[in-house]
């Protein structure tokens, strides 16, 4: 057939064509990463299926989608300067003076933080009888705030305040109003939220925060969790590992297992030979001792389990 008389397109349409090729080769990739997505859920949810007493060992990860933000990045680095430890914390005031005005400023915030779906997807997993233990390395409270009650707090609770001399405990809200009568100019100011209802403050003269003090005894108060450089409970590490015991694998979900007083469980859970699964975006301690591991957003990992 002579060229004259071949058809031809109109460019509109051509041009219509091309960019349905363009949008349909942008979708592949999208629709790899559901499919990815979907398979590593089916991963962990034959884990769970055949392991009906499950340990379960939370961090940080678990809270930054409730705007609680975390220490490390992927690597397992700190993202941001060490938090106070606990000899300076009770050996400086100046220390202290600077943890509380932090604190003061940060803590509205970090009240506020409601659970989201990766500790909605875990007290649903206990409600169903999957969980023997959750043990979390998290101070926040948003496990039992989303129903879970088989809740170890391993490193104590950010919403009780403690007498460091009479062990009197005082809630956080109660302590917060002390804070803020005898600081009313610190109340005012806003920051950058940092973890653990930490406050960016820098910059900014603490010598005159005025610190209140227990109010049956006038000792030093010290928020109710572990410090760096501050050792767990040994009742609290027993119920722990008694916990351990009694189940047959192990989920460790959003934790680099970076401290060792999270990480000593998992080495004793593969000492014990019990599998461990995890859920953490990037790289943890422990990589080496997983039989499953799935380097997703917590929530959207464990979605499968609404």
């Amino acid at each position: 057939m002579p060229a004259a008389f071949l058809l031809r397109w109109p460019s509109w349409v051509c041009a219509r064509r091309r960019e349905g090729a363009a949008m349909n080769a942008d979708a592949l990739p999208d629709r790899d990463a559901d499919r990815g997505l979907a398979e590593d859920r089916e991963r962990l949810r034959r884990f769970v299926d055949a392991h009906p007493r499950l340990f379960v060992l939370t961090g940080a990860g678990v809270s930054t989608d409730s705007g609680i933000p975390d220490y490390r990045d992927n690597q397992g680095d700190w993202k941001r300067p060490q938090p106070v430890t606990y000899q300076a914390f009770m050996g400086d005031e100046r220390t202290r003076q600077r943890y509380w005005a932090r604190s003061l400023v940060g803590w509205r915030r970090f009240s506020r933080a409601h659970p989201n779906a990766a500790h909605l997807a875990l007290a649903r997993l206990e409600a169903a009888g999957g969980v023997e233990t959750l043990l979390t390395q998290n101070v926040d409270g948003l496990h039992q705030a989303a129903g879970s009650r088989k809740v170890i707090d391993l490193h104590g609770r950010l919403d009780r305040v403690r007498c460091m001399a009479n062990g009197h405990l005082l809630p956080r809200v109660e302590f917060q109003v002390a804070l803020e009568t005898r600081n009313p100019e610190w109340a005012a100011l806003d920051a950058g939220d940092a973890p653990d209802g930490d406050a960016d403050l820098e910059g900014h003269d603490f010598s005159r925060f005025q610190v209140p003090d227990c109010p049956v005894c006038g000792g030093l108060l010290k928020p109710d969790v572990v410090f760096f450089g501050e050792g767990v409970p040994r009742e609290r590490v027993q119920a722990a590992m008694a916990g351990l015991g009694a189940a047959d694998a192990v989920l460790v979900a959003g934790s680099s297992l970076m401290v060792f007083s999270g990480f000593r469980f998992v080495n004793a859970a593969a000492k014990a030979g019990k599998p461990i699964a995890a859920v953490n975006m990037g790289r943890t301690r422990a990589d080496a001792l997983f039989s499953l591991k799935v380097e997703r957003p917590v929530g959207t990992a464990l979605a499968f389990l609404a």
